[in-house]
């Protein structure tokens, strides 16, 4: 049996909201009226191929402050209490995935192999193309406190997840080695 593939990384979506070009009548510039408010959602997250490259799955923990350490182990906890077999996670050299206490989680946990991409490569993490499918949704939103926001990115997480072909997407869009996006056909 294979091992899992799970593409993870961290983004945060702010009550600030997020602006994209729109439709509206000519000469009616749209505008987006919020309070400035720099409260946050911060979520850790990760795309995973199964080992036959048949299905993909997306899992993340939402956190009302900054992601650290101890979230990311939880994080890590989580995929292998949903994911069978080794997993074998994918991530940028962050300070966060640099520390001890994740080495301690290998040595207790053997089916979890951690593997660094390269210093400056988002492009090849499929997970950013991800975020940026779940912050599509909700651009140009104006929620007025954390809870709204968090109902709406919750919604927008899971709508996400739950598309086979959205997240199929932020696989092939990524510059990753061509076998792999082929292998999901």
């Amino acid at each position: 049996m294979g091992a899992h593939l799970v593409f993870a990384d961290e983004s945060g979506f702010m009550l600030i909201p997020t602006v994209r070009r729109t439709w509206a009548p000519v000469g009616q510039t749209p505008l987006i009226r919020y309070r400035y408010a720099r409260a946050r959602i911060s979520v850790i997250g990760g795309l995973s191929i199964s080992p036959k490259r048949r299905r993909l799955g997306l899992y993340f923990r939402l956190h009302a402050k900054n992601i650290s350490s101890d979230e990311v182990h939880d994080f890590l906890w989580y995929l292998l209490k949903h994911l069978r077999g080794h997993v074998i996670v994918i991530w940028d050299g962050a300070s966060i995935h640099n520390r001890q206490g994740l080495q301690q989680i290998c040595r207790q946990y053997p089916r979890l192999h951690l593997e660094k991409l390269p210093a400056y490569a988002p492009e090849l993490n499929p997970i950013e193309a991800t975020w940026h499918a779940v912050k599509h949704p909700l651009a140009n939103g104006q929620p007025d406190n954390i809870p709204q926001l968090g109902r709406a990115l919750l919604a927008s997480l899971r709508k996400a997840r739950a598309s086979q072909p959205v997240l199929r997407g932020c696989v092939k869009q990524s510059d990753l080695p061509p076998f792999l996006p082929r292998m999901l056909h």
